[in-house]
């Protein structure tokens, strides 16, 4: 049964699993684990640990039955595939010096995989490699995808990486756990079915270095009972860092399976003596209680975060507002981020009390123009905000999107505003004003500020403002940030073309893992000082990865934005600025078409552009150094934004 109920969360880190020995006895070893134990799932080997091919061959036994866990028919299918996950022999070493060692490993690990296809399992847990060469591994495993199904495989690894300060920098390359699940998995070439199980020891590396798992696509942590510290009451607790590192493991979908033998047995005792005399009570059961006490103990799920879910990792085309119209839909989601518009209100509030003088309030008006007007809330928020400020105002709501027009015209006459809002259809760019403003406001921004050409537009609205007017956003600037982001990596690698990896996408990240603080790419500022000012920019950005870290691989760059609206109001999502409550932006992502190794204390050299032809904006990008990528999006041939 689950480990409980959180509100919002259906994901597959409610379930709880549990490593078994080999039995022949495959019913009791589901009705002894799952209805006795109460786990959801066992990691149960599917073949005699004692088997070897080779004995087979010498001892002349022609019979070809395999030494299995019992027949398939001795579970249903939906038993095997939904609480048995199978687990290869663990004395495989396909990359032996003994060669009979290596080819009986070769052989018994596609039995074995077979079997376990044969069986409709969803998965099966793979031994940690062995040495520090992996490569016939790795190639057998890679064979083995090639061919699969859709069953997961999941890469056995430690969780272990020695403390910078302690080790010389060769021992470090050496031991880091991560080194070798590196290694594998570019053996492997990315593939998507080739996941992680870490398994979790009694002392964790830093923060840092745990970090960049969330970014791996780790499926399952095993929790050996050794990790366990014991309580007053002698029953099983973890450490705080555990605690914590448990609780991101549940954040981000990846299962817990208890692993070892009970080492409390006053807690199990206890248990027994509490339970029914006729029934055993299962020795770990009192591991997989604190486990569910510890998902129980976790705050809901936000309302945002359940709006999101659905969004996570999920990667999106960004909007192209000038050359589409928006749907209704889209106008509806983002109308309901009220965040955003109580934000916009307090800057005009601003402005308009810098702009208007006490004194002057009830005979001066002012001129204010929403530019990309929609289906109103900025015009609705600014008469707010002049209602708040007990000044006068004039509006003219400029919109191109004839549809979009009809609602304003609604809206205006619902509300009783014809006297101060004046409908213009028209794009900004080619409006002739009949007066300058005092005031011009927009919501022209996206996920990386000026991905929607919010400076070419607002460079054409710019001759209808005032010489001293104030523009809202006053200014903007995008930011980035490396990421290790393997499932982002292998859904652009899917679509298995050049073009998908020279666009950016927008999206809700979530099982990334950011590898260093974001830094400062383009900044706008409106209205523009000079006329002659150009909108291309050319940013150099170093990025140190930590050498508590360790190595990490870079699969692409997030993006940000933060802007001003007016003086100390500010709207964005750069995570260490970003404005709470507000789901009108996800990040941007510009993946690499081959990822970057970066190492322990490395500097992570990246160039990017944003480029302006006449009929289209576009923003190339590349790593030049720890090593050098192609320049991506090279005069904008995958992907651009048209004006």
């Amino acid at each position: 049964m689950p480990l409980g109920e959180r509100s919002g969360d259906k994901s597959e880190s409610r379930y709880c699993g549990v490593e078994t020995d080999f039995n022949d006895d495959m019913p009791h070893v589901l009705h002894f684990n799952l209805y006795t134990g109460s786990f959801d799932f066992v990691v149960a080997p599917l073949m005699d640990p004692s088997y070897r091919p080779s004995l087979l061959q010498k001892d002349g036994l022609g019979s070809g039955v395999l030494p299995f866990a019992g027949s398939d028919l001795v579970l249903s299918p939906s038993q095997w595939s939904s609480h048995v996950v199978g687990k290869i022999s663990s004395w495989i070493d396909l990359d032996s010096e003994d060669e009979t060692l290596r080819i009986d490993s070769e052989t018994t690990l596609k039995q074995e995989i077979a079997w376990a296809s044969h069986l409709s399992l969803q998965a099966c847990l793979l031994p940690a490699p062995k040495g520090t060469s992996c490569a016939n591994y790795a190639r057998c495993v890679n064979q083995i995808l090639q061919g699969a199904n859709n069953i997961q495989l999941w890469l056995r690894i430690p969780l272990v990486k020695p403390d910078v300060d302690s080790m010389d920098a060769k021992s470090v390359t050496l031991d880091d756990s991560w080194e070798s699940w590196n290694s594998f998995r570019l053996l492997c070439e990315h593939h998507g079915q080739l996941s992680v199980a870490l398994d979790i020891l009694s002392t964790l590396p830093s923060t840092n270095s745990l970090g960049r798992w969330f970014g791996e696509p780790v499926r399952a942590a095993i929790l050996n009972t050794d990790c366990f510290l014991t309580n007053s009451h002698g029953c099983p607790c973890l450490s705080k860092r555990h605690q914590m590192l448990i609780s991101g493991f549940f954040n981000h979908s990846i299962q817990i399976i208890i692993s070892g033998n009970s080492v409390h047995p006053k807690a199990s005792m206890d248990a027994n003596n509490n339970s029914d005399k006729d029934s055993q009570r299962h020795p770990l059961r009192p591991y997989l209680d604190y486990v569910g006490y510890l998902y129980q103990r976790m705050d809901p799920l936000p309302e945002q975060e359940r709006f999101e879910l659905g969004y996570r990792d999920f990667l999106q085309s960004p909007l192209q507002p000038l050359m589409d119209n928006l749907e209704a839909q889209t106008y509806e989601t983002f109308e309901k981020d009220a965040v955003k518009y109580i934000q916009y209100q307090r800057a005009v509030s601003k402005a308009l009390l810098d702009r208007v003088p006490d004194e002057e309030a009830s005979a001066k008006t002012i001129v204010l123009m929403v530019v990309g007007a929609g289906r109103g809330p900025l015009v609705r928020a600014s008469l707010q905000a002049a209602e708040e400020t007990g000044r006068r105002l004039k509006v003219y709501a400029v919109e191109k999107n004839p549809n979009a027009v009809v609602t304003l015209h609604a809206l205006v006459k619902l509300e009783g505003w014809e006297d101060t809002v004046t409908i213009v259809s028209s794009d900004m760019r080619h409006w002739n004003a009949p007066e300058k403003a005092d005031i011009l406001v927009s919501e022209l921004l996206g996920s990386f500020g000026d991905n929607e050409l919010s400076p070419e537009c607002l460079d054409g609205a710019q001759r209808f403002l005032q010489e001293d007017g104030i523009s809202i956003p006053s200014s903007y600037t995008s930011f980035l940030q490396p990421v290790t982001a393997s499932k982002l990596y292998n859904d652009v690698k899917a679509h298995k073309d050049l073009v998908h990896f020279e666009t950016a996408y927008v999206v809700k990240l979530h099982n990334v893992a950011r590898l260093a603080p974001s830094q400062p790419v383009f900044t706008f500022t409106h209205p523009k000082r000079s006329e002659h000012e150009s909108n291309q920019r050319f940013k150099k950005l170093n990025f140190v990865i930590p050498s508590e870290t360790g190595s990490a691989m870079v699969h692409g760059f997030a993006g940000y934005f933060d802007a001003t609206l007016y003086k100390d109001v500010h709207l964005g999502i750069e995570p260490s600025t970003a404005t709470p409550n507000m789901f009108s932006w996800f990040a941007i992502f510009f993946p690499l078409r081959a990822p970057i190794c970066v190492g322990p204390g490395s500097t992570l050299e990246a160039h990017f552009w944003r480029c302006c032809g006449s009929t289209k904006v576009w923003y190339e990008w590349c790593v030049a150094s720890p090593s050098s990528s192609p320049i991506h999006n090279s005069n904008g041939r995958s992907y651009w934004v048209g004006l």
